[in-house]
């Protein structure tokens, strides 16, 4: 799964996002790519499920890019325990996407084939989704 190895703070406050993406917004790896519509939370159980997806669609042809890391920890308190007593423990990892950002990048397949792929991948995640091109960008 993935985790970050450090953090400089265990618990976070996760605030509602607002607003479109600064970074990431366009194909810089591969020839096509996931692009979201909505912003929202990430969990790395879904990101590995895209990518799973995709990597499975590929059979050892094409490359993938991950454009996004779950950095941000849940944390999730124990059941039937009494309120108060502090923040629970960090329970799972999460990554801010913001509307606009891209997801994943795809290289090494036809058109067609691309768009298969991350249309399976897309249906794993929360959010609305877009497949973008490269040659449609510029």
């Amino acid at each position: 799964m993935l985790m970050p190895s450090r953090v400089k703070y265990r618990k976070h406050h996760l605030t509602p996002l607002r607003g479109i993406s600064k970074g990431a917004k366009e194909l810089h790896f591969g020839d096509c790519g996931l692009k979201t519509l909505q912003s929202g939370y990430l969990t790395q159980r879904q990101i590995e499920a895209c990518r799973l997806t995709i990597t499975r669609f590929l059979k050892h042809g094409g490359k993938v890019w991950l454009r996004i890391f779950p950095d941000l920890a849940v944390t999730k308190k124990p059941q039937e325990t009494r309120m108060g007593k502090g923040k629970g423990d960090p329970s799972y990892w999460v990554a801010r996407v913001k509307k606009g950002r891209i997801l994943v990048e795809i290289e090494g397949l036809s058109k067609e084939d691309a768009a298969e792929a991350l249309r399976q991948a897309s249906s794993k995640l929360p959010l609305k989704t877009k497949i973008v091109f490269r040659d449609e960008i510029l």
